[in-house]
């Protein structure tokens, strides 16, 4: 065989194997996506409103319960979950607060109020993708995460919350949506400086309990002076427990706050950052999806905060 047939014949052999690896990756990537549209639902987009169908929220509950251990079925208050009520006021401005030395967030315990976020089903996503926590509300029924966790192409319609979750245990139960709310300006465009949503939840089965008087809940805060001594917690990818890091929360222009501290990685978008001890005046996530290894970053609460939380609590 001569050289020039050699060549093309080798040509021919590595232009076939680049072939078969494109059809491979345009198959899987077209699988991936069909995944990802599965799990996704318009709802009302121009409201920044989606109603969750409970037959297909309860089979979300359902699969979320396959890998994870429910806790007691009739839970009493938790040890130490305060609700906004009765929480001990904190002023860590004028004491018995220092920030994590050195800024770097560490595994710390559960607590009731925040937990993980499961998306189970074939949306590329881990089984638990994102945080959140439980917010005081008339109804006693809702939680505050990020924007991005629960809207992207679409609402997500596969959602579950493991409030206090840790190692494969959901101490109080598994609840999922009846209602989440994203502000318009997330809804059509992504916009950084409205990522935030509110999801108001029910524990199938249990149809008389309230997230709240199980698990206790933070206090909102919007238009909070800054800078604040802040902590912000949440659940990672993959660990099965959540880290938690004591910073500072500063203004990074009118719109986010900035929040210095190493190691706060993917799936802890749309945990608290809370000051004074129980008082929420952000949730991870903002501008770069949440920041980067060093930096954390959240929306501030100001009024377009405010107006999505009573859109959401009217609603």
């Amino acid at each position: 065989m001569s050289n020039e047939v050699r060549r093309r014949a080798l040509r021919a052999t590595v232009l076939a194997v680049v072939l078969t690896a494109l059809l491979v990756t345009g198959g899987w990537y077209v699988w991936e996506l069909r995944g990802i549209a599965a799990h996704r639902a318009d709802g009302n987009p121009a409201d920044g409103t989606y109603l969750q169908d409970p037959e297909r929220a309860d089979r979300t509950a359902f699969a979320v319960l396959e890998s994870v251990t429910q806790g007691n079925p009739e839970p009493a208050p938790a040890q130490g979950a305060e609700t906004s009520a009765a929480a001990a006021p904190e002023r860590w401005r004028s004491g018995g607060w220092s920030p994590s030395a050195p800024l770097e967030a560490r595994p710390v315990p559960a607590r009731p109020s925040v937990g993980a976020l499961f998306s189970p089903g074939d949306d590329a996503d881990p089984d638990h993708h994102c945080s959140a926590v439980v917010v005081h509300s008339p109804a006693g029924d809702l939680i505050a995460t990020a924007a991005h966790c629960v809207y992207g192409s679409g609402f997500r319609t596969n959602l579950a919350f493991a409030p206090g979750y840790r190692d494969g245990t959901a101490p109080y139960g598994v609840w999922v949506p009846t209602r989440i709310d994203v502000d318009p300006r997330w809804s059509e465009d992504q916009d950084p400086d409205h990522d935030l949503a509110f999801v108001r939840l029910r524990r199938p089965g249990y149809p008389e309990q309230r997230l709240e008087d199980i698990t206790g809940a933070e206090t909102i805060g919007f238009g909070t002076e800054l800078p604040a001594p802040a902590r912000l917690t949440g659940y990672p990818n993959d660990t099965e427990q959540p880290v938690d890091c004591r910073t500072t929360a500063a203004a990074a222009g009118p719109t986010q706050l900035r929040l210095d501290c190493a190691d706060v990685p993917n799936g802890t978008s749309g945990g608290p950052v809370l000051t004074d001890g129980h008082t929420l005046i952000g949730v991870i996530g903002g501008r770069d999806g949440g920041g980067d290894d060093e930096t954390s970053y959240s929306i501030r609460f100001g009024d377009a905060a405010r107006a999505l939380y009573e859109r959401s609590t009217r609603g």
